[in-house]
């Protein structure tokens, strides 16, 4: 018996060395949880959260976030110097960095990058605001970037924007009929797009020529799930080994589970309940089919009056979540904005009805006022639940909801052309929250045939354009950070949107398979949906582990002992089974 045991014992340290998700021959794998659809893998037109996070894996920026804590750091260009009156920025691209196909990343890929978005108002689409004040792009030499400005741009390091190989994107005759999807797709970042079936999976091969270094696993796989209810099912059994997004009944589950280590962070993202305003193109042109009453300020403030945000945090969330406010997480600290005493929206249904009443939709005989449509995601367990607790709210106030729960797609659709009335929605909000402010500017609305720009909640106020405009321009960061809360007291007053929540990121993975993943920031961040790639990239193997490096800290735990454990319990180690929303 004991030659078993110890025979057994061999077997688990051996398999414990093995690589995850395949044989010892085989590729070391990661596979991940999707539950939201991709919208497009072209970056230029790229939108949805889980869209945006797989380009961040393929390409690098000029610049980017450190993992430890976010800090400014190289990316494509390891210097840069902006010129006294701020009008002009130099950026250097150093030489060696290669792209996937093994030719050297140039900084005439930068000045292509940006040129396209200039020039191309589709190009434009998911990332223009960041180009929308630059006056010029060119590259003199195959090192350097010159960029100038119209006006002062405080962004100028925080431009979240994929930068392509122009040897590849030059041929392309149409950016708005690019799939992007012509296997291996050439890129500069630690992985490599070999494979993509829509609603299937998409998989990626660690990128040999990555200039920070290879990945120390193979491949990437994100496998498709309906809901998160399956994803979790999934890493229980072992058929994944990363989600993320999880319900907060389903975190829970998993505290005892064997195998599994869970991690909740404060997010960097929020969600929101869109009210329609009376959504119009940038000249001017109504769209979509709004509730006419929307367009009211006042009605808009009953309604956000007449929800009970505690009440969705403590059942909804379940606690694992913040009360909303403003458009910047509390994460992001010095951003975050909270109403003061006399700013402060109380849930108050009586003085909701009172307004509504002033406002002139008095009460029918059956008690209602007038009826409004909700559109959510089905499958994601927030707006399943939240809109039970407002269709009772809102029913307080006199106002009967007509829920409609659709595919991410269908729900996308929905906001984008504005054939709504309320809509839940969401943004990952960015180290620097210029993108998610600019969101909201009037320029972000589409043009006069409905297409072009991200506005996110229809909203357009001169009031708000202009504190945007200063924003961008205020190199003196504490005036800047008091332009950015003005701005989303604003927002806040005119009620385009109720942010509803930020939700913490709860997460879990596979530890007797995966023993460290990089979190960004040190202390309390996230491994997926990350400003960055560090998630991914930092991702070490069970029995590959070594001391945390200069890639960043990481979470881990001792999973060859674990495995030991099981195997010796189990007797036979079984073999994984093979598995077939920056909005959110």
């Amino acid at each position: 018996m004991r030659v078993k045991l110890c025979a057994l014992l061999a077997i688990a340290m051996t398999l414990g060395m093995a690589t995850p998700s395949a044989t010892a021959q085989g590729p070391v794998i990661l596979k991940v949880a999707i539950v939201q659809q991709i919208d497009s893998m072209n970056p230029f037109l790229a939108v949805f959260q889980s869209s945006t996070e797989i380009n961040r894996l393929m390409y690098d920026y000029l610049t980017a976030y450190a993992a430890d804590d976010q800090r400014v750091t190289e990316g494509l260009a390891n210097r840069w110097e902006p010129s006294p009156d701020k009008l002009t920025w130099t950026f250097t691209v150093p030489e060696g960095k290669k792209w996937s196909d093994g030719q050297l990343v140039t900084a005439h890929d930068v000045a292509f990058t940006y040129n396209l978005m200039l020039n191309d108002e589709v190009a434009r689409t998911a990332n223009g605001s960041f180009v929308t004040n630059f006056a010029s792009v060119a590259a003199p030499d195959d090192r350097t970037v010159v960029i100038r400005t119209k006006a002062p741009q405080v962004t100028m390091l925080a431009l979240d924007i994929p930068i392509v190989p122009r040897h590849v994107w030059e041929k392309v005759p149409s950016i708005k009929d690019y799939a992007n999807d012509r296997m291996p797709v050439v890129g500069s970042g630690p992985f490599v797009l070999t494979d993509h079936v829509a609603g299937q999976f998409i998989k990626l091969k660690a990128n040999k020529n990555y200039w920070r270094g290879p990945a120390k696993y193979d491949e990437l796989h994100f496998v498709y799930f309906q809901n998160s209810d399956a994803a979790v099912q999934a890493l229980t059994k072992g058929e994944i080994d990363l989600v993320n997004r999880m319900a907060p009944a389903q975190f829970d589950s998993l505290g005892d589970k064997p195998g599994v280590t869970r991690n909740k962070a404060q997010g960097r993202r929020f969600v929101e309940l869109l009210i329609n305003p009376g959504a119009q193109t940038r000249t001017g042109e109504p769209i979509g089919d709004g509730h006419a009453a929307l367009k009211d300020v006042r009605v808009r403030r009953a309604l956000a009056q007449a929800i009970d945000l505690d009440a969705l945090v403590q059942r909804v969330s379940l606690g694992y979540a913040e009360k909303g406010a403003g458009l910047v997480p509390p994460v992001f600290g010095k951003w975050h904005w909270q109403p003061g005493e006399q700013e402060l929206r109380k849930f108050d249904p009586a003085a909701a009805n009172a307004a509504l009443d002033a406002a002139g939709h008095p009460r029918k005989a059956d008690g209602t006022r007038f009826g409004l449509r909700l559109v959510g995601r089905a499958g994601r367990a927030y707006d399943e639940q939240a809109s039970e607790y407002l269709k009772r709210q809102l029913g307080d106030i006199g106002i009967p909801l007509d829920v409609r729960l659709v595919s991410d797609n269908q729900l996308n659709e929905a906001t984008t052309v504005a054939t709504y009335d309320l809509a839940f929605s969401g943004w990952a909000t960015n180290v620097d929250p210029d993108f998610v402010l600019g969101l909201h500017t009037c320029a972000q609305r589409p043009g006069a045939d409905g297409k072009g720009g991200t506005s996110d909640a229809y909203f357009c106020d001169a009031t708000y354009d202009q504190l945007y405009a200063r924003q961008l321009s205020e190199f003196d960061e504490g005036k800047r950070v008091e332009i950015v809360k003005q701005m989303q007291a604003r927002f806040y007053d005119q009620v385009p949107a109720v942010v509803l929540a930020y939700e913490n990121a709860l997460e879990a993975y596979r530890s007797d398979r995966f023993a460290r993943f990089t979190t960004q920031p040190a202390q309390g961040g996230v491994i997926m949906a990350q400003n960055g790639m560090w998630g991914y990239y930092g991702a070490e193997p069970a029995g590959r582990a070594a001391p945390p490096s200069s890639r960043g800290p990481a979470l881990a735990i001792g999973g060859l002992v674990l495995l030991a454990l099981v195997v010796v319990g189990v007797v036979v180690a079984r073999r994984r089974k093979a598995t077939a929303g920056e909005r959110e």
